[in-house]
């Protein structure tokens, strides 16, 4: 008889441990052996060269149906180990992956531990329950009705062109799916930019309305791209079903209406708002992309339309769970029911880490004070007084300043990689314009190859922003530098930006955080493994603040500290 100790850990998994499980009716359909839920931590290795930690993975996944809802985790130990030896992991991978039962076994049988009941025990290896035995403990504790069962039950949509949910996005999606079947009404959920909020939207979506629980629903964000982008993209299977609202023209005939909230509100105060031209009952589901932005002021026109449609379950989702600036989303949608921080998304490789590099100006850092009869760049008399850091661009224009942040961009394009897809955020409309001839000059060789090299996109820019496609197109390589104000700070989804410039003053968490998420996606087949962030402002000392989730990799390179005069 063969000695069990001398048996390595895959020859106990193969000899017993997947027997035992065969036998209780866990078949390959029901089970997925070394399952992987995290890419692993990319890490730098120099300038430009980078790995990844090794990825979590869990021997055994447990699902209660056919490659479908997962249930439980199962960790095997080889025989020298005690059978719960390897319980303490699994409980982890267990409570990461939202699943109510965990398991060890070292081959003698296994012990389970219930997170539902917080009990524990041991098993034969012929005692291990089956996929009907967990199914039935895991609905007795969620004490669903028949109807809500059904809503829970109801799968993921899934075709040839189509991905697994990721685990967060997947516990995102159950836990929220749940919450409706129980008759829950505001639900928020948070997700750093960049862990897909509009797939985790999507799939919500279309579980809701497959199961029947909801016929007619309004998705909400508040600019142009980020609905378009949508359409095109994660909501395009819903095709004939979806359209939107254009002109303020309310057409009933549809079930999924995409809005822009300008769009649902009148511009003349005397007329009435087109929403009202639905019944306050016609919307049974209302999704708010990005809800941190004020939809939750008082004097909010996304709260006036959430308040008339208030019969409707409405779903906020949101990077940023509390903005400082007088819009608390707390308040209105209640605690999250999810939350996926930035830190978590690094730490488990799905999103890229950041380099900062701090460009301190000596203006910046004394202050100015004007000579007598002393003009701007606008040819405006300077007043008498101190100007300091926050002034500068808004309230006065420097030329060497500029110049000198122009120059310091350049320089740090020269050494990443002048193709590298750059965002510069500026104090205002002009002081993009500016920046970008500044830029243009400096880098007049690639220019010359194409003009679009350096554009401008702001809201008012209409040729800039007839290229923000071509700025996020992952294939194109012009814009490469594009100056801002505003206007690219949420839910421009350029997947290879590999610089943030940050040239103006912020003091709200939540813009600085989505700020951040513009560099956060990973394009590993275009080599895009991280950021960096190059701070003119001193804004990267909100890293400090605790209510960020994130911390910065070591400086290489660059002007870190101090440097140039105006």
């Amino acid at each position: 008889m063969e000695n069990k100790k001398s048996l390595s850990e895959e020859d106990i998994k193969l000899q017993y441990i997947t027997p035992a499980l065969n036998n209780a009716g866990w078949d390959n359909q029901h089970m997925r052996m070394e399952y992987a839920f995290t890419d692993g931590r990319i890490i730098f290795q120099g300038q430009s060269s980078h790995a990844r930690k090794a990825k979590k993975y869990a021997d055994y996944l447990l699902q209660a149906e056919p490659n479908k809802f997962p249930i439980a985790i199962v960790e095997a130990k080889d025989n020298n180990h005690t059978i719960s030896g390897g319980l303490g992991q699994a409980k982890t991978y267990a409570e990461i992956l939202d699943l109510k039962f965990a398991y060890s076994s070292n081959g003698d049988g296994f012990t389970e531990y219930d997170f539902i009941t917080g009990q524990e025990r041991n098993l034969a290896l012929d005692e291990f329950p089956t996929p009907e035995q967990l199914k039935e403990r895991l609905h007795k504790a969620q004490g669903l009705t028949p109807e809500a069962q059904k809503i829970v039950e109801t799968p993921y949509y899934f075709d040839a062109y189509s991905h697994e949910p990721r685990y967060y996005q997947r516990i995102a999606i159950d836990r929220t799916v749940e919450a409706v079947a129980k008759g829950q009404k505001r639900i928020l959920l948070v997700m750093a930019t960049g862990t897909g909020k509009t797939f985790t939207s999507f799939q919500i979506i279309h579980r809701l309305t497959k199961s029947g629980a909801m016929k007619k629903v309004l998705y909400l964000a508040d600019r142009n791209v980020l609905i378009d982008q949508t359409m095109t993209q994660d909501f395009r299977p819903f095709k004939s079903k979806m359209t939107k609202i254009q002109n303020r023209n309310m057409d009933s005939s549809y079930e999924i209406y995409m809005a822009l909230y300008q769009q649902l509100v009148s511009p003349d105060e005397d007329k009435p708002n087109p929403y009202t031209e639905f019944q306050p009952s016609f919307f049974d589901l209302i999704v708010v992309d990005e809800c941190h932005r004020g939809s939750a002021k008082d004097d909010s026109q996304w709260k006036e339309i959430l308040k008339y449609f208030s019969s409707a379950t409405q779903i906020g989702m949101t990077a940023t769970p509390k903005a400082v600036d007088g819009a608390n989303n707390l308040d209105y949608f209640g605690d999250p029911i999810y939350s996926y921080s930035l830190k978590q998304g690094i730490e488990d490789g799905f999103l890229a880490p950041y380099r900062v590099t701090n460009s301190f100006l000596s203006v910046d850092l004394t202050g100015y004070i004007p000579e007598e009869g002393e003009e701007d760049l606008n040819g405006r008399i300077i007043e008498a007084d101190y100007f300091s850091r926050k002034d500068f661009g808004r309230e006065l224009a420097i030329r060497k300043r500029r110049e000198i942040v122009a120059w310091r961009i350049t320089k740090m394009l020269k050494q990443i990689g002048r193709m590298t897809k750059t965002i510069v955020f500026c104090p205002d409309i002009d002081e993009a314009e500016a920046m970008r001839q500044l830029l243009t000059n400096f880098n007049s060789d690639l220019c010359q190859k194409d003009h679009r090299y350096v554009m401008k996109i702001t809201g008012d820019d209409y040729e800039g922003k007839r290229q923000l496609d071509n700025f996020i197109d992952v294939d194109q390589p012009y814009p490469t530098i594009v100056t801002t104000s505003e206007m690219l700070s949420t839910g421009v989804d350029c997947k290879t930006c590999g610089l943030i410039v940050i040239d103006k003053e912020i003091q709200s968490m939540t813009e600085f955080k989505q700020i951040v998420g513009r560099g956060t996606r990973i394009r590993e087949d275009k080599g895009k493994w991280h950021f960096e962030i190059l701070d003119f402002r001193n804004v990267t000392e909100l890293f400090h603040d605790p209510e960020f989730d994130g911390d910065p990799e070591p400086p290489t390179g660059g002007d870190s500290g101090g440097g140039g005069s105006t």
